[in-house]
């Protein structure tokens, strides 16, 4: 289940390599150093490699182990091979039976239970802002995880002041919750995209998203 190299009009989505380190830590460590990127925050050159070689070795390890290709991979410009970003597909484990969206089923308060999702992560150098790359980029790992692992559905999650986050998942036709709750922060808006090539009932609560 190791993802291929995913080529877009004006971009290539592969996996990270070593000799990509620099320039990784370069954009999420020192340009992105006070974006909230649901992580514990930026790390030091030794940080990011440990970090980087742990990518590395995910690819296979998660492949062999016939599991889900979690893990980043970077984005590059097909014209001229530089790295601006990293994007890739995330665990996530939260309560989202916190939002309208995945409410209605009986159990326990929707504080208090946390359930699965199958998330996407999206991460480009300031300096290549507000070009649709992000949404480049997020689109071909949506295609690619309806396509080729046939999900139910995608999510991607964001803090209440983060327009630019928000605004890919609206680009990309997620449905977009806002959760009721202050907690997590990380899950203050949560964009819902559904597998269109299966006829899922409609969820609780579906319709128009803000």
């Amino acid at each position: 289940m190791q993802v291929p190299p995913l080529e877009t009009t004006r971009l290539t989505i592969r996996p990270f390599v070593i000799e990509d380190l620099d320039d990784i830590h370069q954009i999420l460590d020192v340009e992105l150093h006070d974006a909230e990127t649901g992580d514990a925050g930026p790390q030091s050159l030794a940080g990011r490699k440990q970090w980087l070689e742990w990518s590395m070795l995910n690819y296979e390890q998660l492949a062999n182990l016939y599991q889900p290709p979690y893990g980043d991979r970077a984005v590059v410009l097909r014209q001229t091979g530089q790295l601006i970003g990293a994007c890739g597909f995330v665990p996530c484990l939260a309560p989202f039976t916190q939002l309208p969206y995945f409410a209605g089923t009986p159990g326990p308060a929707p504080t208090e239970v946390t359930t699965p999702e199958f998330g996407l992560y999206y991460a480009l150098s300031p300096a290549h802002h507000r070009r649709g790359y992000a949404t480049e980029a997020a689109g071909a790992l949506i295609d690619y995880a309806f396509r080729h692992l046939r999900l139910k559905r995608v999510i991607a999650t964001t803090a209440y002041d983060n327009a630019g986050s928000a605004g890919v998942m609206r680009k990309l036709g997620m449905r977009i919750e806002r959760n009721p709750y202050a907690t997590p922060p990380w899950l203050q808006i949560v964009g819902v995209l559904e597998n269109p090539v299966f006829p899922w009932p409609a969820a609780a609560g579906a319709g128009a998203g803000g």
